[in-house]
């Protein structure tokens, strides 16, 4: 039997956990096997870019916080096991992971996670991966919001132009 000062530290880190999965907007679990101390840095590095949280855990405190807040990943949640959860953006942990892995010849493995409060597998969040960022998306919506109106303004100074029979907005300014 574990002594009550242990058996405390072991309740906050569940507390700890549970809360972060709580708020999170996502929660990734990676299996990090093979990753040498030089990658693990460049890619702690690219989450704290991101603002995205990783860490280690132990699979059998990770069991107790995750079902804490309804979720069931006891298939998951077994070898060598880090967490990477942020409360911005969804697809950052997945994404960053994904790249990585590829650039370093998949010495990481997503196990699963949330996102969003819905349960998703290893090949779900490993599409999320090839996604571009939030505001990346937000950009292309944006410019595909603005390109008709961009091309109504073209057609209507090329019809000023040949009804004036002058040269267009732009090089008149040049």
């Amino acid at each position: 039997m574990p002594n009550a000062k242990v058996l405390e530290s072991k309740k906050a880190v569940v507390e700890s956990l549970t809360g972060k999965m709580k708020e999170a907007t996502s929660v990734v679990f990676v299996d990090y096997k093979g990753i040498s101390v030089a990658q693990d840095t460049a890619l702690r590095k690219q989450f704290h870019e991101a603002g995205v949280d990783y860490a280690v855990v132990k699979n059998t405190l990770t069991r107790f916080a995750a079902k804490n807040n309804g979720y069931d990943f006891d298939e998951l949640l077994n070898g060598t096991t880090a967490m990477a959860s942020t409360t911005g953006d969804p697809i950052a942990p997945a994404r960053i992971i994904c790249e990585f892995a590829k650039k370093n010849k998949n010495t990481l493995t997503i196990k699963g996670g949330i996102v969003e409060g819905s349960v998703l597998t290893a090949q779900q969040l490993n599409g999320f991966g090839e996604l571009p960022s939030k505001n990346a998306l937000v950009a292309q919506v944006l410019g595909t919001f603005l390109a008709p109106i961009s091309s109504l303004a073209f057609v209507l100074d090329q019809v000023r132009i040949q009804k004036e029979g002058g040269a267009p907005a732009a090089e008149a300014e040049a």
